[in-house]
Order: structure tokens, then C-alpha cells, then sequence
């Protein structure tokens, strides 16, 4: 899963390595806090590997707005 890390299409999907790893470091912040996944957690499968999954599976976007991570229906 962290493979998914090496790939351009993550990083085309978020819009650059900053802005990806702003968003991963977000979204981990907020998982930390006890929000729920977004995906369907696979036995071992770490924080990290939630997270790409969720930006892989379009769960989570950088919201400008509020700057903030949100499911992408909220952050437009």
C-alpha cells in the first residue's frame, strides 16, 4: 500500500508532494483524535495505509476554505 506513495498519481490527485503530505499529516492528526475511518480497515493495515487509501478512493480532500481536511462533497 505505501507502493502507492512512489506513484505520480497520488500526487497528481492531491495537486503536489507538499500539498500531500499537508494533507496525510491532517488526516492522521484527525484519526489520532478518534475520528472513524472512511475505508474499511484490512487487518494490519496502518494509519498510514487508511490514509492513502482514503485519498486513493477520493474519501478526503484539502478543504481551502476552512483548511482543513473534508470529505470532498464538503470541501467545495
Amino acid at each position: 500500500m505505501i507502493e502507492a506513495l512512489k506513484d505520480d498519481a497520488i500526487i497528481d490527485k492531491v495537486g503536489g508532494r507538499f500539498k500531500l503530505a499537508s494533507l496525510i499529516h491532517k488526516r492522521y492528526n484527525e484519526l489520532l483524535q478518534g475520528s472513524r475511518p472512511l475505508v474499511k480497515r484490512e487487518e494490519g493495515m496502518t494509519d498510514l495505509e487508511t490514509i492513502i487509501e482514503e485519498i486513493m478512493q477520493d474519501k478526503v480532500a484539502i478543504d481551502y476554505a476552512n483548511s482543513d481536511v473534508a470529505a470532498p462533497d464538503r470541501a467545495k
